[in-house]
């Protein structure tokens, strides 16, 4: 069986409350690999802690526990020293072009430093190299003098893009890459991405909360609900054969993604998500599944594996078997 270039294991993160002793669990225990050359989307309502777990895989956030493995190896034991040579293979383009892009650094110094820090091209090469980079993702040479707010939306996320790849790195996590931006240019930035992970073997960790965004980009899918993985799958069975009653909510919730199938059943979430402080005991969707009974809410459902890479932590699998 092929060995996943990462797998996360039992990733947990909880965050203490000020002046109290409740805890925020982010992210609460969620497993997962993604493979060589792949895109895996994570999707989920706001909150649920995909961007969380993005940034933990990263070590951007230090975990309350669990593995993340690269090839095997458990990343999250390297010393800082260790971990920073390992940097240049792990990338992340974020969402907020504010989180990447110093307002008073002109694009030059901003791809350059990279390149500088992980020694990817000698000095000499250094202004060859950045002009590489602006063309690959379609910014004329010019840009280089030109400061972050010179740019559109659009062009801020090129050259977010163009920064993540001046280290030439196996893995990206793209943290809602497209979310800020129109739907004509979301559309020209995933075909990048496509064209990059074709061109270069890249993968990715896609985290989204839309629908739409995922199906067009992702080769497999993970559901995320209140710190949680509710179901695994291809893209095809998560969009075409949704198991898990969050995620036919999810799909309802999207008419042009809906199947035949669905049109006559709409699942449509009522209540708000609970508190990530106060998560409900057994079953996490309980409060809002319309088909929760006794056992849901008093036992949490372990993710089964329902057939080949399709996983669904529901109780409901059991019930109708």
């Amino acid at each position: 069986m092929e060995m996943p270039l990462i797998s996360v294991k039992n990733l947990k993160k909880y965050f203490n409350m000020s002046q109290s002793k409740e805890m925020i669990r982010a992210v609460d225990g969620i497993s997962f690999d993604i493979y060589e050359g792949e895109t895996f989307g994570l999707v989920g309502e706001s909150g649920c802690g995909k961007s969380t777990t993005g940034k933990l895989i990263l070590r951007l956030l230090n975990p309350t526990d669990g593995e993340v493995l690269l090839n095997g190896d458990n990343i999250l034991k390297y010393n800082r020293k260790k971990f920073r040579k390992l940097r240049k293979d792990l990338q992340i383009v974020f969402q907020n072009s504010s989180s990447v892009l110093d307002p008073k650094m002109f694009a030059y110094d901003i791809l350059v430093e990279p390149l500088i820090l992980h020694k990817i091209v000698p000095r000499y090469e250094l202004n060859e190299e950045v002009d590489r980079l602006l063309d690959m993702v379609g910014l004329p040479k010019s840009s280089k003098r030109k400061l972050p707010n010179e740019f559109s939306g659009g062009q801020k996320q090129r050259l977010i893009i163009a920064r993540a790849l001046a280290t030439r790195p196996k893995f990206i996590i793209c943290d809602e890459p497209v979310s800020s931006l129109d739907v004509s240019i979301q559309s020209q930035i995933l075909n990048l991405l496509v064209k990059f992970q074709n061109e270069y073997s890249l993968t990715y960790l896609f985290i989204a909360h839309s629908l739409n965004v995922v199906r067009h980009i992702s080769n497999r899918v993970g559901v995320m609900y209140l710190g949680k993985i509710v179901e695994i799958g291809s893209n095809k069975e998560i969009f075409k054969s949704p198991t898990h009653p969050y995620t036919k909510a999810l799909i309802s919730a999207f008419p042009n993604l809906e199947e035949k199938k669905f049109n006559e059943e709409k699942l449509i979430l009522k209540g708000e998500v609970p508190s990530p402080i106060n998560i409900p005991t057994g079953c996490s969707f309980h409060t809002r599944c319309p088909y929760s009974y006794g056992k849901c809410k008093k036992e949490e459902p372990e993710l089964m594996e329902i057939t080949k890479g399709h996983y669904v932590s529901c109780f409901l699998i059991e019930k109708n078997l």
